[in-house]
């Protein structure tokens, strides 16, 4: 799955303030939950792709390590991606 420039950019200008500010905690944790969904999805129809499991994996430690550092850092940023995207937890 590649995402465009464009498609990249529309991400991060909705979740991260500004197209160009792709460091943002907020944008990073949006385009690794885009990844995942897209993951999980080829997992339901490729149930044996270990290869792709564990990049999964990686992806969701990735963005639990961002998620608890908006903890952290600033509380009420965390609630509101966690609710925008529908994350559990």
């Amino acid at each position: 799955m590649y995402l465009t420039k464009e498609a990249k950019a529309e991400i991060f200008a909705k979740h991260g303030g500004d197209a160009k500010n792709t460091g943002s905690a907020e944008g990073q944790i949006a385009l690794f939950t885009l990844r995942i969904n897209h993951l999980t999805e080829h997992l339901k129809n490729n149930r044996k792709d270990f290869n792709t499991e564990r990049s999964l994996v990686k992806l969701v430690g990735k963005r639990r390590a961002l998620l608890d550092y908006l903890t952290k850092k600033d509380i009420l940023r965390y609630r509101a991606i966690v609710k925008e995207l529908g994350l559990r937890k």
